[in-house]
C-alpha cells in the first residue's frame, strides 16, 4: 500500500510516516517507479506510535513496542521491555511534573507578595489613549 493509504488508515500525516520511517521503525519496499510500498501491518505499527506519543513517550523510544508486535504479540507491551519504556516515560513525566509544580509554587509566591504592597512600584494603567498619542 502507498504512504497515503498507511497515513489514512494510521490517522497520521504523510509527513510523520515519513518521520517514522527515518527512524527504522517502518520500512518499505521501492517500486520500479520509487512510490513506497508498504505492507499491511505498517498501519498497526504507526498506529502503535502515534499512540504512545500522544501519552508522551517519544517516536525514538517506541521501539520496545513495535518489536513485540512484529514478534506476533497482540498488543505491544505484551513484552517485558515495553513494561520498562513506560516506567521511564513515567519517571521523566514526574519529574517534569514537580519541576512544573515548584516553578508555579514560585510565581504563586511572586504575585502573592506584589499584590500584598501598600502601594505599588509603578502604575501600568494606561492614562493615554491611543489616537491621543498619534
Amino acid at each position: 500500500m502507498r504512504i497515503g493509504e498507511v497515513a489514512r488508515h494510521a490517522g497520521v500525516t504523510i509527513k510523520a510516516v515519513r518521520y517514522y520511517e527515518s527512524l527504522g521503525l517502518v520500512s518499505a519496499q521501492r517500486l520500479g517507479n520509487g512510490y513506497r510500498d508498504y505492507d499491511d501491518r505498517a498501519v498497526r505499527l504507526v498506529r502503535e506510535v502515534h499512540a504512545l506519543g500522544a501519552l508522551g513517550i517519544k517516536a525514538e523510544q517506541t521501539r520496545p513496542f513495535l518489536d513485540c508486535l512484529v514478534s506476533g504479540n497482540a498488543e505491544g507491551d505484551d513484552c517485558p521491555a515495553s513494561l520498562e519504556t513506560y516506567r521511564t516515560a513515567i519517571t521523566d513525566m514526574s519529574a517534569r511534573i514537580a519541576d512544573l509544580t515548584e516553578r508555579r509554587d514560585a510565581l504563586i509566591e511572586l504575585l502573592a507578595k506584589a499584590s500584598d504592597r501598600a502601594e505599588p512600584l509603578c502604575d501600568l494603567t494606561p492614562t493615554h489613549n491611543l489616537q491621543e498619542i498619534r
